[in-house]
């Protein structure tokens, strides 16, 4: 058995960060180990709050939702707060048998969490499920752009670049950020071990890891019950899941749906929904919905759309839609790409390129091809489920190598 210290911005699900997060730790919790949960932002999980051995929470604002821009900007950069917790909680473990598995810390928590780990000589594994790690904005795009940055971070040429999807000055704050980041609280600099949930991730961020840093590989589970597969010739809507916003390319799918004037449903919300709506009346927007609503929704659709216009690190919806026999359309430019078999479970689009989906939307007009890719989808899917047991088993294995270092 051992003690495992899961550490999340948020004791909630906030995102795909945080769901991960606490589902392994639950699952962490089944398999035996005692788990503790360090945080920041409430409101705490039930089930996480009831089944694992502590949550530690700091009870703060996400640095993006404090009114108090001063003090979000300085717990952003060092939380002094979280540090303190994190150094109370470790004096009480052994750092023989313990394990510190970061997987947020850059909406509220700070690298001081990670520091004080560090410090005490605890052996740290961080799933990195973004960019934060290499790039200041932590995506790699240049929002004023819309395209994918390919500017080496921290160069002169990357400080001086407005890419930040609100303001020049909010660029060089997270440029300070990263600075802070890489030389006081270790991240990623001093780490030895990283996990990285694709392939496609690990190779964009392997050139920024440091000189001897081990890699290791752990899909994120993903919870789906199998049932039979969708009858998607039988639907006409095409559903993209997720957040409206610039990065995600909700409005390249507006686009294409208002060339075709077909059926398309977005399921979920954010700060592009009006341009949405502008682009394609007709559409259905559905703001967030419980995860039972959100099954219902690809229960009715032909195919899903991941439109995403930067690289992601997973791409969970294009999985999730395999899962239930859905072809997917994605871009070519994202890791999502990995789930999807171009041509056989689904289809690869041009980046940007509304006419290139449209294209593909039209492609699986097709009774016959939509229904062959949903279900080989759906058979390549269930050969290796991503499963939480799957999921903890690779964790434990990664854990023994860690601690034998």
């Amino acid at each position: 058995m051992l003690s495992v210290v899961v550490v999340s911005d948020f004791a909630h699900v906030e995102g795909g960060n945080s769901a991960v997060a606490l589902s392994s730790a639950i699952g962490l919790t089944d398999a035996g180990h005692r788990v503790t949960l360090l945080s920041a932002v409430r409101p705490i999980d039930h089930e996480v709050g009831k089944r694992l051995d502590r949550v530690v929470c700091t009870d703060q604002h996400a640095i993006g939702d404090d009114s108090a821009r001063m003090r979000a900007m300085i717990q952003g950069l060092w939380n002094v707060p979280a540090a303190r917790s994190m150094d109370k909680l470790l004096r009480e473990l052994d750092p023989r048998r313990t394990i510190v598995h970061v997987h947020g810390w850059s909406k509220a928590l700070s690298s001081s969490v990670i520091r004080v780990a560090l410090s005490r000589q605890f052996k740290v594994v961080c799933t990195l499920h973004d960019y934060f790690s290499a790039c200041p904005n932590g995506s790699f795009f240049n929002y004023a752009t819309n395209t994918i940055c390919g500017l080496q971070p921290l160069s002169g040429s990357c400080i001086v670049s407005q890419c930040d999807r609100r303001n020049y000055g909010h660029k060089l704050w997270r440029v300070v950020r990263q600075l802070v980041q890489n030389q006081f609280g270790g991240m990623p600099r001093e780490l030895h071990h990283v996990i990285v949930v694709s392939d496609f991730s690990r190779q964009i961020l392997h050139p920024f890891l440091p000189h001897g840093v081990q890699i290791h590989y752990v899909e994120n589970p993903v919870d789906i019950r199998r049932r039979e597969p969708v009858d998607v010739r039988a639907h006409s809507a095409y559903v993209m899941v997720g957040r409206i916003t610039q990065e995600k390319g909700a409005h390249v799918f507006a686009k294409a749906v208002n060339t075709l004037g077909c059926d398309a449903v977005f399921v979920g919300d954010g700060d592009q929904r009006l341009a949405v709506q502008s682009l394609c009346p007709a559409a259905r927007i559905t703001g967030w919905l419980s995860r039972e609503k959100v099954l219902a929704e690809f229960y009715q659709a032909r195919a899903a759309v991941f439109p995403s216009l930067w690289y992601e690190t997973d791409g969970l919806t294009a999985v999730e839609a395999a899962a239930h026999g859905i072809p997917v359309i994605v871009s070519d430019a994202s890791a999502a790409r990995e789930s999807v078999i171009d041509g056989v479970t689904g289809l690869w689009f041009r980046v940007g390129d509304e006419q290139d989906l449209a294209e593909k939307m039209v492609a699986l007009q097709d009774d016959d091809l939509v229904q062959r890719m949903g279900r080989s989808a759906y058979d390549r899917y269930w050969k290796h489920p991503r499963t939480l047991a799957r999921h903890v088993n690779e964790l434990e294995h990664v854990y023994e190598q860690v601690l034998a270092c």
